[in-house]
This record gives C-alpha cells, structure tokens and sequence, in this order.
C-alpha cells in the first residue's frame, strides 16, 4: 500500500495551518568603534565588516603585535574564505597594530 506525502503530512498535523509562519526584524544599524573611526581605518572597515562586527576587533587581545594581526589576516583569508586582497593584507597588519598593538597602559 503506498502512501502519499501529503498524506502523511495531513495526518501529522503538518497541514499549512500548523507550519511556522517566518519572522523579520530589523537589525540596527553597525556603529564604527572610535578606534576605527578615522578616515586611514577604511580599508578596515571594507574588509573585515563583511564577514564580522567591527566591535569583534576591539575585544582583541592588546599588546600583540604585527605578527598576531597578519596571522589574524591570513587565518581569516585561508579557514573562513575572507575575501581580502593579498595587497591589502600588509595595510591592514600595520592598521590593526597601530590601533591595537600596543599593550593598555
């Protein structure tokens, strides 16, 4: 005996009536930190906002230096398919490490 889907859905209680409706809202628009702010952080702005908050690179550990942002690049670029330039990795290491390279005081 073969049973149609939409009969097992009807007898389910899976009808139109019972499936969940979709919801919208309405997400704020992103506010730029004060410490990308700066018309030089653009190409910060550009590339990284795409894919995460701007505020995620202001909860970066302090006191790291070039190092730990290029690597942040690349890592971004390599596990998570960022689309960022090759040329644009460099401007954005010395960027980053400006900002939040060095250790709070």
């Amino acid at each position: 005996m073969r049973i149609s889907a939409l009969a097992l859905l009807a007898a389910a209680g899976l009808t139109s009536a019972s499936v969940a409706r979709s919801v919208s809202y309405e997400i704020p628009p992103e506010t730029i930190p004060r410490d990308l702010s700066q018309p030089d952080a653009q190409l910060v702005q550009a590339n990284c906002s795409g894919c995460h908050s701007l505020d995620y690179l202001t909860t970066q550990p302090r006191g790291k230096g070039a190092q730990f942002w290029r690597d942040a690049i690349k890592k971004m670029i390599t596990v998570y398919g960022a689309p960022v330039a090759p040329a644009d990795v460099e401007p954005l290491t010395t960027i980053l490490e400006a900002r939040f390279g060095k250790a709070p005081s």
